[in-house]
């Protein structure tokens, strides 16, 4: 009988001390070093809810990986805490004053869910309880949704706590509809009072709400700053303390590498965080009792390679043609495209794929997004009294990215130009 595929692998023995999650991003630590501050500044505002009181609504903007969520997952974890102490005899006379049972938080992340209904239903059935009746994943008018959601929250009185997190996602998709009802809610409830906590990378997102809705939801607004390379070491030694059996596993040049890696890059904790993990994945791969330098630069190399592709299959549709004209335009000899230039390719694309192309202004946002992503390098280059134009390449790994886009199946006809590009009977440009 022949061994099965997984042994090797189960018998081999793991450098962690238990659950691996203590690395990951979504793990929420006892401690968050280096944002104390904020999380006093987020306490001072909030702690007017344990009372009964509507807390002022919070904007919270820093980038990627800079703790916005891990610092409002934690308020949130200390008001469940403080109700099981206040269930706690011990702890009656502390809370005297306070209704701590009666706050509710209610987290929504906005890149998962970026529609109007989706939002609204998503919060309104966190209040039902499993005898009534779930508002459906589609097919009610939003006014009924927005209804039973507002019956819900006011069937007692109680202090909501509702954070949208990636906000700017949900309103560049859907506007800022849903702000303006949740904003507006309070001057409709009678019992309940709603708070709203919004969290987003980026800071010029509430130029396109509408001013009541700016006016209304911007109340506090906190920013968060980029870690740098020693408060990463900080926040990876305290994980490395907890995540593995002995010292021996991980020396401090691993982690000052990993921080220094991750504060290049906008200083980003999640970076730091998923370098020392995958880099501790790989090292057991090869059987490694310990983690060396050689292992991390592995890592990058597998965390860049993995985040492009992630990038390209999330795309939209015509977002994944522009891009692809602008790569078989790299591999046809073009070092540098115009604006101009990648349009009259992407309609070529187009024409194949049996698709109605788009406007050259909507191609020009559509490369300046792809320039944000950081697939494309785009650069205005002036030419004085005959204008400005953009200088576009390609800022990936060309052929990877190439496969990539043509494993959608919406896009199946575009293979050809490559076909016929490769056997020479057949240019894009």
């Amino acid at each position: 009988m022949e061994p099965n595929i997984f042994t090797t692998y189960m018998h081999s023995k793991t450098v962690f001390k238990g659950d691996k999650d203590i690395l990951r991003p979504s793990y929420i630590p006892e401690q968050l070093p280096h944002r104390e501050e904020y999380i006093h500044d987020m306490a001072s505002i909030m702690v007017t809810a344990l009372s009964g009181n509507r807390p002022s609504n919070v904007l919270i903007f820093g980038k990627t990986g800079t703790g916005k969520t891990a610092v409002v997952r934690y308020l949130e974890r200390e008001v469940e805490r403080l109700k099981k102490e206040n269930a706690d005899s011990k702890f009656q006379n502390d809370f005297e004053e306070f209704n701590v049972h009666r706050v509710k938080y209610v987290y929504i992340n906005c890149e998962v869910v970026d529609t109007h209904y989706g939002v609204m239903k998503n919060i309104g059935n966190k209040f039902m309880s499993q005898w009534s009746e779930q508002i459906p994943f589609t097919g009610w008018p939003m006014e009924k949704v927005y209804e039973s959601l507002k019956e819900r929250i006011d069937e007692e009185p109680r202090v909501v706590v509702i954070i949208l997190d990636e906000l700017d996602k949900l309103v560049s998709k859907s506007g800022d509809s849903v702000l303006y009802h949740l904003s507006k809610i309070n001057s409709e409830l009678k019992q309940s009072k709603v708070s709203l906590i919004g969290i987003s990378n980026n800071l010029k997102f509430t130029e396109f709400l509408d001013p009541r809705v700016r006016s209304r939801l911007g109340e506090e607004k906190l920013i968060f700053p980029p870690y740098n390379a020693d408060q990463l070491q900080d926040i990876l030694a305290e994980r490395v303390n907890k995540a593995f059996d002995s010292d021996d596993v991980m020396n401090d040049d691993v982690i000052a590498l990993c921080a220094a890696l991750a504060a290049q890059e906008h200083g980003d904790a999640r970076r730091a965080l998923d370098l020392l993990r995958v880099a501790t994945e790989i090292a057991e791969r090869e059987h490694c009792r310990s983690v060396n330098t050689n292992h991390v630069y592995k890592a990058k190399n597998k965390i860049e390679q993995d985040c492009v592709r992630e990038a390209v299959i999330t795309l939209p549709t015509h977002s994944k043609l522009v891009m692809y004209a602008i790569l078989l335009s790299r591999t046809d000899g073009h070092e540098k495209l115009t604006t101009g230039e990648v349009y009259a390719a992407y309609k070529e694309v187009c024409l194949v794929s049996g698709m109605d192309p788009l406007t050259q202004r909507r191609i020009t946002d559509i490369i300046s997004e792809l320039d944000m992503l950081g697939l494309v390098n785009a650069r205005v280059k002036s030419f004085g009294r005959r204008g400005r134009t953009k200088e576009i390449q390609p800022s990936v790994p060309e052929m990877e990215t190439i496969r990539t886009i043509e494993e959608d199946e919406s896009i199946e006809p575009v293979k050809s130009l490559r076909t016929f590009q490769d056997s020479r009977q057949m240019k894009l440009m």
